[in-house]
């Protein structure tokens, strides 16, 4: 797992030095744990048992175990790529589907892989296929997103992030 002060240190990744085709770093979360589940729904407050009380998930609901929840899927694959893109590149677009279970003791690999690359208003569009995998090679979390890179001697990006027209 990265470390903040390795994030605050980070150099930059140009859209000069991306190619299509190319796979991101990935990050590994895991393995998780009751805990890492319960604190995720105490820190928003959603109360359902599925999400923290083993007995009433599997013989109440039928389900395998607790379950990790979407929203904490939702907050993962955002930071993953913000990540990718500090100190100056944005992440402009992430769109995906949650397909199978996050339970404990599974280990989630996030990952991504670059599409397309364009060019607008001065600034580098990433397009990237991502998603979360599990240990068991299921895709937890496939969907596409799109970055925003500073080109090498270009502009910098605006902050706050306003899409050029036509991107």
């Amino acid at each position: 797992m990265v470390t903040a002060d390795e994030l605050r240190n980070k150099t930059q990744l140009y859209y000069d030095d991306v190619q299509v085709g190319q796979e991101m770093p990935p990050l590994v979360i895991g393995p998780m744990t009751p805990t890492h589940l319960f604190r995720w729904s105490a820190a928003i407050e959603n109360w359902h048992r599925i999400h923290y009380d083993q007995s009433f998930a599997i013989y109440h609901d039928g389900l395998p175990n607790i379950l990790g929840q979407g929203s904490w899927k939702q907050s993962i694959l955002p930071r993953y790529l913000k990540d990718i893109c500090l100190p100056d590149g944005w992440p402009w677009k992430v769109q995906f589907q949650h397909r199978a279970m996050i339970v404990p003791g599974d280990t989630i690999t996030v990952w991504a892989k670059v599409t397309g690359k364009r060019e607008a208003d001065g600034l580098g569009l990433i397009d990237m296929d991502v998603g979360m995998r599990l240990q068991y090679d299921a895709e937890s979390c496939p969907g596409t997103a799109t970055i925003v890179l500073p080109i090498r001697g270009g502009r910098a990006i605006p902050y706050p992030f306003v899409a050029p027209k036509g991107a």
